[in-house]
């Protein structure tokens, strides 16, 4: 049996996120208004610095921050543009259409475009001034600690395992960090969120979470093309009527601009790719003309939690507490989850604080962290467009008439919340979108070209998003039974993970008989977790590599 270091603190923080520096800040903050004995806190972030492994739009609502950080432009936050000029189109395979008025959820005068990478790193700094509050970053949770039913912490991932699962000369043992609190803040479908909401069942009686995936590129282009502070939504091509998404462009200082797609992960076509989506997005003539002439420089992908306030599980339990995109706090509607991930830290912070304090960390006294959610911004803004996302399942049109229709009726509907399913059990199979004659699954509907000027493939991508991983190690995306990837999934699906998979990761090679077997590039994943969530069979676990490994969304 492995001998393991016990750390113990009052309170832990899992995920280095927005939800979870926000958090850390905030009981620094208590801590010193407080004054006497201060409590023990630490913070768990897996990627190799803070803000390593930060993918979003981004535009930044500030409002929370305001709240956290009342001086933050004295402090330098990294706020690259204010934005001073929003455009929405509806495109067409060769055109475009300007909406003549701009959604309201969709104005952004007052908000800051931003790099999620920088402005964490950022947070992280302001965490580290504030003082009281050990970061370990390179440290990744891979299991959650249990006294009974009550969460007592969480064991970071051994390293120096190799492929064989033998330990290699390296070896070090994780480490269980154990809380009287802990604060899951481990992202989009976290892998220990992902525990606790089964064996806890803290979605019993809500809707499934629904998701996206955003593909993003960052793009140095001619300084003049498109002013700094520009924000550009378009929806429409390449996406079918019956398809989820749509695209962001966002002019930032010198020339650089975030070019970003989002494609829903409750498709029907099991043919759909988002990547290919997305390159041909940049083939439209109006993307192309503004990327003319220019260079990309890095690439990231991420899944978003889109279900809205009906999929929002049961955050608190004994010794518990989930933040941010691990509770699926996002506005859809906005494109925006920044400011609400980092409410929810604060909230949680707050909660934990009082708790900890009161010797009383029960599902009960933690039960006040809800109390607070329904009486803060979070609630007042997620509850009008509780039922967007679910809308478009019933197609474009549906979707933006009710969204319309929201703005006015606060998002009442005949059937409050609006049914809905999640993504993977909308995905149908081959025989059947297709009539009974399927396309070869090698070969896509609709192809693009590949020029490596404008449009990449995956491999490429990949290598602009900075991922690092040893090969010498377990993979870290646990397939469970592969037969199913050969026999079932082959004829069924047409092995859909070599599509919504942004990074080349999966991929079916030739077993030496005729047939075809699942290969694993774990090396190139991106942490994106669309395949833990897309996956027909849910047979797909995403577990975190050796800590510190994945991607490096420098700028980002």
């Amino acid at each position: 049996m492995t001998e393991r270091e016990t750390l113990d603190v009052d309170i832990l923080i899992v995920g280095g996120g927005p939800a979870g520096m926000a958090a850390a800040l905030r009981l620094s903050q208590l801590q010193q208004a407080r004054g006497g004995e201060p409590l023990s806190i630490a913070l768990l972030d897996k990627a190799r610095e803070p803000g390593a492994h930060e993918l979003s739009g981004a535009v930044l609502d500030p409002s929370t921050l305001r709240d956290l950080i009342p001086d933050f432009e004295q402090k330098g936050a990294p706020l690259s543009a204010a934005v001073h000029h929003d455009d929405v189109y509806f495109l067409t395979s060769k055109g475009k259409l300007r909406f003549p008025i701009i959604p309201p959820p969709l104005q952004n005068h007052g908000n800051y475009i931003i790099s999620i990478n920088r402005f964490v790193k950022w947070l992280a700094e302001q965490v580290e001034a504030a003082g009281g509050i050990d970061v370990f970053s390179g440290f990744a949770g891979s299991e959650v600690l249990f006294d009974g039913s009550k969460i007592a912490g969480v064991r970071t991932g051994d390293r120096g395992i190799d492929k064989k699962g033998q330990k290699k000369p390296t070896f070090e043992p994780g480490v269980d960090v154990r809380a009287k609190v802990t604060i899951f803040c481990d992202g989009v479908r976290g892998n220990l969120t992902k525990v606790l909401t089964k064996r806890l069942a803290l979605d019993q009686g809500k809707l499934p979470q629904t998701y996206a995936i955003g593909i993003k590129e960052l793009w140095e282009v001619p300084k003049d093309r498109l002013s700094s502070g520009s924000v550009i939504h378009t929806m429409g091509y390449p996406l079918k009527p019956e398809e989820f998404g749509g695209a962001f462009i966002y002019g930032m200082p010198d020339g650089l601009v975030s070019v970003g797609f989002v494609s829903g992960l409750d498709y029907r076509d099991p043919m759909f790719d988002p990547h290919l989506a997305f390159q041909r997005f940049k083939q439209h003539p109006f993307v192309s003309g503004l990327l003319a002439g220019g260079k990309m420089v890095r690439y990231g992908a991420k899944a978003l939690p889109e279900g809205g306030w009906h999929t929002v599980p049961r955050v608190h339990m004994d010794g518990g507490l989930i933040a941010g995109d691990a509770g699926g706090f996002m506005n859809s509607m906005r494109l925006k989850g920044i400011h609400l991930a980092m409410r929810t830290g604060m909230l949680a912070a707050e909660t934990a604080f009082e708790a900890v304090h009161a010797g009383d960390v029960s599902a009960a006294k933690l039960a006040a962290y809800q109390t607070r959610l329904e009486s803060s911004p979070i609630r007042r803004e997620l509850y009008p467009v509780r039922n967007v996302h679910q809308a478009f399942g019933h197609g474009l049109l549906a979707g933006l008439m009710y969204s319309g229709l929201s703005l006015v009726t606060g998002g009442w509907w005949l059937k409050d919340p609006m049914p809905s399913h999640a993504g993977y059990e909308r995905i149908e199979k081959l025989a059947d979108y297709y009539n009974g004659n399927p396309p070869p699954p090698d070969t896509p509907v609709e192809p693009v070209k590949i020029d490596r000027e404008l449009t990449f493939d995956r491999a490429t991508n990949v290598h602009y998003s900075g991922t690092r991983h040893l090969e010498d190690q377990p993979s870290h995306l646990i397939v469970h039974d592969t037969d199913i990837c050969r026999t079932r999934c082959t004829v069924e699906y047409g092995n859909p993970c070599t599509r919504f998979c942004p990074a080349a990761v999966y991929e079916m090679v030739d077993n030496g008989d005729g047939t075809k077997k699942l290969h694993i590039n774990a090396s190139n994943c991106v942490h994106c977790k669309t395949c833990d969530i897309m996956d027909p069979y849910q047979i797909i676990d995403w577990v975190p590599p050796e800590g510190g490994e994945g991607p490096q969304y420098e700028g980002l």
